[in-house]
Order: structure tokens, then sequence, then C-alpha cells
């Protein structure tokens, strides 16, 4: 098994709330490019069903209630930089649904590099794959949600937040993937992420043990 190094992610900028007198713009969830190269594929397959079972106007009307941060430049690309995996779930059952949206971040660049360089400034990127591998150069994400990898450990993450063994941290970029990266340097039995039953009671032990107590969302035993 290859197993990735530590993480090395930037210090971050908190993402701004929206403004309550700030419209929100709908775009089609094709345009928004992700910041991000992977998903956990459990939980996007739980948003798929989720959304399945609601009617379009259901949907909208959850879409506007968690709206997406975006970063636009000034040629008009936009970049989600949250909400990845609900989008994900909804474009794998409709690809020409839209979500609504606010603008985050307004960057004064027409450049895609430098564009992609002032959201990597603010820790606003995840550039490791879904082996772990990383970080990659900013130029390595993919153009639309269709294109991420699975990370079958962010995965095992989400079904311990979903346990309550981990606890939710919404203000710290990447805190499931923070996890997923020490898990990775932890031995547990093979798993995937359509079956993670196998790994799940180690998983569970190692999130509630001391060691993992540096880590936001630690609840202990």
């Amino acid at each position: 098994m290859i197993r990735a190094g530590p993480l090395h992610l930037l210090p971050y900028d908190p993402l701004p709330p929206p403004q309550p007198d700030e419209p929100l713009l709908e775009v089609p969830i094709s345009s928004l490019r992700p910041t991000q190269l992977c998903v956990g594929r459990a939980e996007v397959q739980r948003r798929h069903a989720d959304f399945s079972r609601d009617s379009p106007d259901d949907r909208r009307a959850y879409l506007r209630r968690k709206p997406v941060p975006m970063a636009r430049n000034a040629a008009g690309l936009l970049w989600m930089v949250d909400r990845h995996h609900r989008l994900s779930g909804l474009f794998s059952l409709d690809p020409l649904a839209s979500a609504f949206g606010y603008v985050a971040l307004e960057i004064a660049t027409t450049d895609l590099k430098a564009s992609l360089s002032a959201l990597h400034q603010r820790g606003w990127l995840y550039l490791y794959n879904g082996r772990g591998h990383g970080p990659l150069d900013p130029a390595a994400l993919p153009n639309h949600l269709g294109e991420l990898q699975d990370d079958p450990y962010r995965s095992l993450v989400w079904k311990l937040k979903q346990e309550g063994v981990i606890a939710p941290a919404p203000l710290i970029p990447f805190h499931e993937f923070r996890w997923g990266a020490w898990l990775r340097r932890r031995s547990l039995p093979p798993f995937s992420s359509m079956r993670l039953e196998p790994a799940l009671p180690a998983a569970r032990a190692l999130a509630r043990s001391t060691a993992a107590s540096h880590l936001a969302g630690w609840q202990g035993l």
C-alpha cells in the first residue's frame, strides 16, 4: 500500500457568508469549476439518492437554503469553494441542473494561472488526488464535477461523521480530508468507498484514540 505523506495545506481565510441583501446567482452546475481533485463516492451516492426522492421544486428550495460560495475572475469563470459532494450527487442525477450561489471572492484578472494562485494563497484549493498524492499543481484541477476522483478515505471519514465519531468543523477547509490523510497513515483492512464495513471498527477506534486528539472534531471515547 502506498502511504501518503502529511498534508501541507496553507493557512486559510475563512469563507465569508452570503450578505443578507445580496441576491443569489443561479448558475448551471456544469459551469462551476471544482477547487479539489476528489470526493468520497459514498457521500456522493447518498446525496444522489436524497435528491432522487425530491421533486424539482423541493430541490430548488433546498439549494437556495444552501448557497454555494464561489470565486469569480474577470473572465467570468466561476470556482465553487464548497458543496462539492452535494452538487456532485445532483450533477450525477441531472447534468443540466442549476445551483444557487454567491460570490465570496472577485479575482481581478482574466489569467487562469493567476486566478488559481489567488485561490491557493487563501487556502481554498485541495491539491491531493484520490490516492492521497500531492500537492499537485493547481493546473491538475478538473474543469467540472464529473471529473472528480474517488477518495475512499474521504468516504470513510464521512461515515464516521454520520455516526457521530467525528464532529463537524465547518469553518476549517478540507476538514474531512485532513482526517482522511491521518487515517491513511494508519493500518486499516482493505476497503473501498462502496464497501466501508471492513475498515470501520479499526477506523472508529483510531478516531477516538488520544493519538487523534490534535485533529479538529475529535470527540474522544
